[in-house]
């Protein structure tokens, strides 16, 4: 079994321009979705986008889909929170900050080489 890949690639589409704004973040997986970390919460450009709308793109190595983005409610969620803050530490040294989730979608087609 090859090794998990360190970084997601996120687009978002930006609230006020309207266009895809994409990010290299690092992400853990639970239960068949991804998860991701904001350091700076919901200060993060990224997740004010995905607030506003939360249909996302994302790749991972050669893989892309399409998803919807959420943040996890850290008062009724404190379970999946805290299982997502240890998978974060565990594999990067670092999971402090509000969790986002990404449900995927349907599976893009692979880029060309």
């Amino acid at each position: 079994m090859s090794p998990e890949a360190t970084y997601l690639y996120l687009t978002t589409i930006g609230r006020g321009s309207g266009r895809p704004r994409q990010i290299e973040i690092w992400f853990t997986r639970h239960a068949g979705r991804y998860y991701l970390v904001a350091e700076h919460g919901l200060k993060a450009h990224w997740v004010q986008n995905l607030l506003t709308e939360p249909a996302v793109r994302a790749r991972i190595g050669r893989r892309s889909f399409r998803g919807r983005a959420r943040v996890v409610d850290g008062r009724s969620e404190r379970e999946l929170v805290a299982t997502i803050r240890e998978r974060s530490e565990a594999k990067y040294g670092w999971g402090a900050g509000l969790v986002v989730e990404v449900a995927p979608g349907r599976r893009l087609a692979a880029p060309a080489c």
